[in-house]
């Protein structure tokens, strides 16, 4: 599965100012991981994001989220963002900085 090359410089330039920042290609796409804790993506041209259970249940409220749910199952943790919630550089730091803002507070691998 491919994915979305410019929407991957997109976070990338939203992560820049994070240290610990590494790439690793997941679920058919591309992962950012936070100090070794993955914490957002692009599949396709989807924004995957990892927020913990509260925070993707609160993303889903708002518009263009859907559950992730690669292997079939919703993974209640994580969401995908579509092209549309996305389109802006501010909508999409925001996202990001959620996400990274999440994987902060996981333990140190």
């Amino acid at each position: 599965m491919a994915f979305d090359e410019s929407l991957a410089a997109r976070i990338r330039r939203a992560l820049a100012r994070r240290s610990g920042i590494d790439e690793r290609r997941m679920f058919g796409g591309l992962a950012f991981l936070l100090r070794g804790h993955m914490c957002c993506g692009v599949v396709d041209d989807t924004l995957v994001l990892r927020l913990g259970n509260d925070g993707a249940a609160a993303a889903l409220e708002e518009p263009h989220t859907r559950p992730m749910d690669f292997t079939g199952k919703p993974m209640k943790s994580m969401v995908y963002v579509g092209p549309d919630g996305i389109a802006d550089d501010d909508d999409l730091h925001r996202w990001v900085n959620r996400a990274a803002d999440f994987a902060a507070t996981l333990p140190p691998k």
